[in-house]
């Protein structure tokens, strides 16, 4: 992490030259609060934010619309999941921060943000996602469209988490009575793979 002078938003991909820009990723930049810093006694960048705000995130909601600076426009999708990797910065860090952690935001709009720039919340927003990650993946399970399917790894990138949650999703949703709508990489059948660009509309980009 290093501190930069200022950042480009790529509309429907995330910040220029950023490990997690990727167009169907609901978690493109990580938004953290001052006053979390403060609170827990952090040393700069250990949250690992793309932002940090002068205002607690946890009052930020999912389907909320800021707008950074004079052009870009950031859809706020869920609350980042404290992970163990906190640990390693301060032990017992994840299980102290819980939800302060920060937002997690995909660029609606893309546009030069720079340090000092004046955050404001735009009126109406878009549907918001849950913080859960079952319920999101049960969300995007339902939304494939009839005759089509879902890999596995493509719904852990759509819904936001590791790769390695693939173990966990097949019994997820056959609970959830959707277990058709979803394959695995090796799986050989005829039915058309669904890429979910739909759920973030025209901010999927091209």
């Amino acid at each position: 992490m290093q501190d930069a002078g200022q950042l480009l938003a790529l509309g429907g991909q995330g910040l220029f030259d950023d490990v997690h820009a990727d167009p169907l990723s609901p978690r493109q930049l990580l938004l953290a609060g001052a006053p979390a810093y403060a609170r827990h006694g952090l040393a700069a960048h250990a949250l690992r934010e793309n932002l940090l705000l002068d205002m607690d995130t946890a009052g930020l909601r999912s389907g909320m619309v800021l707008q950074v600076g004079t052009d870009a426009l950031l859809w706020l999708t869920f609350q980042c999941e404290a992970c163990g990797q906190l640990d390693a910065i301060a032990p017992g860090l994840a299980r102290r921060i819980g939800p302060q952690r920060g937002m997690l935001a995909r660029v609606l709009r893309g546009g030069i943000i720079r340090p000092g720039d004046a955050v404001s919340m735009l009126p109406g927003g878009l549907p918001p996602w849950s913080d859960d990650w079952r319920q999101r993946a049960v969300a995007v399970l339902a939304a494939v469209p009839d005759g089509m399917v879902l890999e596995y790894r493509q719904l852990a990138r759509l819904i936001g988490v590791q790769s390695s949650y693939c173990r966990a999703l097949p019994r997820l949703a056959r609970a959830a009575g959707l277990g058709g709508k979803a394959v695995t990489l090796q799986d050989r059948s005829s039915a058309p793979r669904w890429q979910g660009r739909e759920l973030f509309g025209a901010s999927a980009g091209a």
